[in-house]
């Protein structure tokens, strides 16, 4: 989630959207909720807003909207579903002023299954529960639950007509003839048959449906076989319809009042995230940033937030209720203390837990997803980054602020498909439009400083072609001899006025004792490990790194192979055969989530997540 500020900066702002599916908000000036939007793409769909007004011109509704936009706020989930389900909801908690109101929104929509009739029947239904039957649901609107019924349509073909019309009916009806319903009121079908499509109906509703698609990966799998190819593609889509209706939402399904929170500190700034659900409703999320004491963890701010914010004073927000229950991660040292405490206040038994499963344990992985976001838009923000480069240009007695970094790292296995990376931030922060991958090639494997020469020599050769804009500062993820070949390298190239930075690990490799190795001065420089400067190195290092390792893996991934799934530790032939025919081909693992993942036979949660981290 964002901060509220005096001036929005859509630009600045986005290039530290991410491109994962999720829920937006958009905030005007008094942080009232204009707008709740959900987006595949989060960082397309919010760019798509702020385009020039030379591109496509916006409706005049939209542009509105557009104008009075101070801030926008962020939910990430896990897949596009998720998104649906937790955007409806916020729609109907916020009311926003340019979406689109339900005013008949008296109930939840359940879908209803008859049980005094010999063909049951299929149907939506609002109000008392009066009718026998069994009801499932409640769904967060008339939409989902039409879109659940008109797939159960297509995949088991179970009637939803009026007892009337389905009593007087001489012939089959056109949903008979378009395969909407096998026409049990003509008898077109037994009652066996029948009733083994509404025994698969309750299955799919319960959410008891890996058998279901079991059934119907082996049908796909004959009619390949039998070279039914149509119908083998019409399985097919019927397994990704199935897989994206009823993947398990990580919005919904809890039971009364909880707030899930999760705490992160990296380089020296931290963020608790907390997500509120109020009877078993999600509310939405709220991002914290605690001033930090030095060396301070997670587990340390996150034990001094929770009594600020639960028994401080309150305003009365609902959010701001003390829930029966709540999950924190990572675990509090004083929970027995603080249990005792928020009981005494709420006036009622108050627990906190950490060590959860199933559908809560699904929750606190989304808000440690939304923290660690949180947290990477605060370390980019402008302000931040202005902050921290100021302290750079002190901690190196530099005569001016740097307004443009580069940091350069080299990623290999055992000198394997070796990759240098060269990330790029300026006051804005991370410039990932300049970020750039060189492929190393002839090179004795392993030679960490052939490749840093090879790399440099191509990045600052291209540079003094034009191509580009020389850094004020130029780091390296090395010690003393990287940066001599980088001495070198310039010193060759006849470019002057580039101060070069080692960033050597310290013992242990433990963030805080970095040393720095700058070109021309003889002893190491240390700073403290709460100095704003060092942060902003190791954000380097560690973006350096990260870019890096990924140009490393798919280099490495097609050099093994040309299958994203071929290259995971774990994946053979039949889990691979099995994945594929579990959701419909490549597009649908792609898009599946963890939970859904873990459901196939043969996958674990651990491989579940690795193949989830492949695809995301």
């Amino acid at each position: 989630m964002t901060r509220a500020s005096s001036s929005f900066e859509p630009q600045a702002f986005l290039k530290t959207v991410t491109g994962r599916p999720g829920v937006y908000r958009m905030l005007d000036e008094a942080g009232v909720v204009l707008y709740v939007g959900k987006a595949r793409n989060l960082k397309k769909r919010l760019a798509s807003y702020f385009q020039p007004r030379t591109a496509t011109p916006h409706a005049a509704k939209t542009q509105a909207l557009v104008e009075q936009v101070r801030n926008i706020e962020m939910t990430v989930t896990h897949t596009e579903t998720e998104a649906l389900i937790l955007e409806s909801t916020l729609i109907k908690q916020l009311k926003p002023r340019y979406n689109i109101l339900l005013r008949d929104d008296k109930s939840y929509p359940y879908i209803f299954l008859s049980s005094k009739h010999e063909f049951p029947r299929l149907t939506l239904h609002r109000g008392a529960k009066r009718v026998a039957g069994r009801y499932f649901g409640p769904y967060p609107g008339a939409l989902a639950a039409r879109e659940s019924l008109h797939l159960l349509q297509k995949l088991f073909q179970v009637r939803q007509c009026e007892d009337s019309f389905f009593r007087n009916r001489s012939r089959p009806c056109l949903q008979h003839q378009i395969k909407r319903c096998t026409a049990p009121c003509v008898g077109v079908v037994s009652k066996e048959r029948y009733a083994e499509d509404v025994r698969h109906t309750v299955m799919f509703l319960e959410g008891k449906n890996p058998e279901v698609i079991g059934e119907l990966a082996a049908r796909m799998d004959k009619a390949a076989e039998q070279r039914d190819f149509e119908q083998a593609a019409h399985y097919r889509d019927q397994i990704a319809s199935l897989r994206q209706v009823q993947e398990h939402q990580y919005v919904s399904g809890e039971k009364g009042d909880l707030d899930v929170i999760a705490a992160r500190v990296q380089n020296g700034v931290g963020c608790v995230e907390v997500f509120f659900i109020r009877a078993g409703r999600a509310l939405g999320n709220k991002a914290f940033f605690p001033r930090l004491p030095e060396d301070a963890s997670a587990s340390e701010m996150l034990a001094a937030f929770m009594p600020q914010y639960y028994l401080g004073s309150h305003t009365g927000d609902e959010q701001q209720i003390i829930p029966a229950a709540m999950i924190t991660q990572p675990p509090l040292e004083d929970r027995d203390l603080l249990e005792q405490a928020l009981s005494s206040k709420a006036g009622r038994r108050v627990t906190i837990s950490s060590r959860v499963r199933g559908a809560r344990a699904r929750w606190l992985q989304l808000a440690l997803t939304n923290a660690e976001h949180a947290l990477a838009q605060q370390l980019a923000s402008k302000g931040h980054m202005n902050e921290r480069l100021d302290a750079l240009r002190a901690a190196l007695q530099l005569d001016h602020t740097p307004g443009r970094i580069e940091c350069f790292d080299i990623s290999h296995t055992q000198g394997e498909a070796t990759v240098a990376s060269c990330v790029v931030f300026d006051s804005q922060g991370p410039l990932k439009s300049a970020y750039r991958r060189f492929n190393i090639e002839g090179i004795t494997p392993g030679d960490d400083y052939a490749a840093m020469q090879q790399v440099l020599l191509r990045r600052y050769t291209r540079l003094m072609q034009g191509d580009g804009v020389l850094p004020d500062i130029l780091f390296i993820d090395g010690g003393r001899g990287q940066v001599t070949e980088a001495v070198r390298v310039l010193e060759e190239l006849q470019i002057a006025g580039v101060t070069i930075v080692g960033v050597a690990k310290g013992e242990g490799r433990k963030a805080g004792l970095e040393s720095l190795i700058v070109a021309h001065r003889r002893t190491p420089l240390r700073l403290p490990p709460d100095a704003p400067a060092l942060h902003l190195i190791q954000q380097l290092r560690d973006e350096a790194h990260r870019f890096a390792i990924t140009g490393h893996r798919k280099q490495r991934g097609r050099a093994r192979t040309t299958s994203a799934l071929e290259g995971i530790p774990g994946i053979g032939p039949r889990r691979r055969r099995e994945l594929l025919s579990q959701f419909g081909g490549l597009q649908g693992v792609s898009r599946a989530g963890v939970e859904d993942l873990s459901h196939v036979p043969g996958i674990s949660k651990q491989l579940a997540q690795k193949i989830y981290d492949v695809f995301h």
